[in-house]
């Protein structure tokens, strides 16, 4: 009370302009509702202010002891402005309101900027708005305030916050970056080692931003293995920004490039060279190794959002990990656009980079698998698929000379186009939600499931149950990313955390398991952005 007092100057001197206006014209100065036009959080509550001497001589000047704003005015009025407020009062007021408009209210007058120094109200924003759940008042021992945390790190750094894609060509990866304590850190997410889907994924720091005094942020690189050492961070523009390493020395090991090879190989796939004997896999290994070590924490990094939901999904979409055979555990994002699932790759390889949609679902046209016996002939599975093929094919053929025809008789009555009844997302979203009901409504509420003979899967143990199954296709292509084109493919629903998908032509399985984290700052604003999303990181793909 005392403290917030003195910041705001108690005594008639603190009354409203009207009140103040002659006495501040006998003083000569400025008076204490003098605009500022500072607009910077990190200016918000900054300036001088009135020194101690210069308020006991305006409470002298008062004619006698502070007099409490209630009582400034005739007996039972109430106050007709916020500085007739009591200073404690003003505090909790302000410590409410966003630290974004914090600078605004520092411009209305120096009596509102005096009080903007108060720790407490910023301590309250680094808490409410980032989550700094720290004990803060440690910070007054290095003399940095919570003003300093949120104005020079906090809000400086906002931007960055939430799910990044780095630009390292084909192979992509999934960056989150974090207030963590006192810190800004961007922890990149790893799968875990190939094939065990179901474990939690793994996580390494590659750089982290704190206050080392009151100045400025500082930026570290933590790439390497000798400690944190000096890096950069540039704002490129709106959902972009880049990393710099300026000391990538601290990246080498004295053992050169073996001894980082090796070091490298137990990280990402915990193993050794001597472990792995297809040959395939191991020049696959060495040369993500060659091409993503040379970028020394150099990155360009893309915003990503996590995908919208809806109550009519099939199952909550989000972030899996999936296997894909030679190339190891990959981070594909499922999201749900009326009738069709899609899969997009978050990371990639050198046959389908990241960015690309792996797996498209059409959640109009089940599949009813034959019973066990029969499902474990390949050409049983294989016929059930190709039938579903050709009635989708026939089907889009259908509507686009449904299409033509209506185009010919709209130009033919000089009458504008006319948008389907609903919209094409709006049919698409009722076929769908009606499709999947209906199939799920006849299907049991689980039916028992294997693997044809001859289909490969890494991970041998995928559930032997699953509650529903789609015609989907699957996108294949040749190292480089050469001849890409979309085969027939099973999706398989197990549960609410895992699914599969059945290559036909390459007769193989992949099995995704939900990533269970809970990131922050990832919701998409709006569908449209999430949409426009996809498309910017598959055109980067392609």
């Amino acid at each position: 009370m005392a403290v917030c007092a003195r910041l705001c100057g108690v005594g008639p001197a603190r009354g409203c302009r009207r009140r103040g206006a002659a006495r501040e014209q006998r003083r000569g100065g400025a008076g204490d509702s003098e605009p500022d036009t500072d607009t910077d959080p990190e200016e918000a509550g900054g300036g001088g202010g009135a020194t101690e001497d210069e308020e006991a001589a305006e409470r002298i000047e008062g004619g006698g002891p502070a007099a409490h704003p209630a009582e400034a005015g005739p007996a039972g009025r109430a106050p007709l402005s916020l500085l007739e407020l009591p200073p404690e009062l003003l505090v909790q007021i302000f410590g409410s309101l966003p630290g974004t408009d914090l600078p605004s209210l520092a411009r209305v007058c120096t009596t509102f900027r005096r009080i903007l120094r108060t720790d407490t109200i910023w301590r309250r924003r680094c808490r409410e708005e980032y989550g700094v759940c720290e004990n803060l008042r440690k910070l007054e021992i290095t003399g940095v305030s919570c003003r300093d945390v949120y104005a020079k790190l906090l809000h400086r750094y906002r931007h960055i916050l939430g799910l990044w894609q780095p630009d390292i060509g084909p192979y992509g990866g999934l960056l989150n970056v974090v207030v963590d304590g006192l810190f800004i850190i961007g922890w990149m997410y790893l799968p875990p080692h190939d094939p065990h889907v179901d474990d939690p994924m793994r996580f390494k720091p590659l750089f982290r931003i704190h206050l080392m005094e009151r100045k400025c942020a500082t930026v570290e690189c933590m790439y390497g293995h000798k400690g944190p050492h000096n890096g950069h961070i540039q704002i490129v523009k709106k959902d972009e920004f880049s990393t710099k390493c300026n000391q990538t020395d601290h990246h080498r090991m004295s053992g050169g490039r073996q001894e980082e090879f090796r070091t490298w190989l137990r990280e990402e796939w915990g193993r050794t060279l001597e472990d792995i004997f297809h040959e395939h896999m191991q020049e696959l290994i060495l040369m993500k190794f060659i091409y993503t070590s040379q970028y020394d924490n150099c990155l360009t990094y893309r915003r990503i959002y996590l995908p919208p939901s809806s109550p009519d999904d099939l199952i909550k979409p989000g972030l899996f990990k999936g296997t894909y055979g030679s190339h190891g555990l990959e981070i594909v994002m499922l999201s749900f656009h009326g009738r069709k699932a899609k899969g997009t790759k978050i990371t990639g390889d050198p046959n389908i980079p990241a960015g690309q949609q792996t797996v498209e679902i059409d959640l109009a046209h089940p599949l009813q698998l034959p019973d066990v016996e029969n499902l474990h002939d390949f050409s049983e599975l294989s016929r059930i698929v190709l039938e579903v093929q050709e009635q989708v094919r026939r089907e889009e053929q259908e509507k686009e000379h449904r299409q033509e025809e209506e185009d010919r008789s709209q130009q033919a009555a000089s009458q504008p186009a006319a948008k389907p009844l609903g919209g094409e997302g709006a049919e698409g979203e009722e076929t769908a939600a009606g499709a999947e009901g209906t199939t799920q409504d006849k299907a049991p509420a689980s039916q028992s499931f294997v693997l044809p003979m001859g289909v490969i899967s890494r991970n041998e143990d995928y559930p032997r149950t699953c509650r529903i199954c789609f015609y989907g296709t699957g996108l294949i292509a040749g190292h480089g990313f050469t001849s890409p084109e979309r085969t027939p493919g099973v999706f398989v629903l197990f549960d609410d955390d895992r699914f599969g998908f059945i290559w036909l032509e390459l007769k193989s399985f992949s099995l995704y398991s939900r990533i269970k984290v809970s990131f922050q700052n990832a919701e998409a604003p709006s569908r449209e952005a999430f949409d426009e999303m996809l498309k910017n990181i598959q055109s980067l793909a392609t």
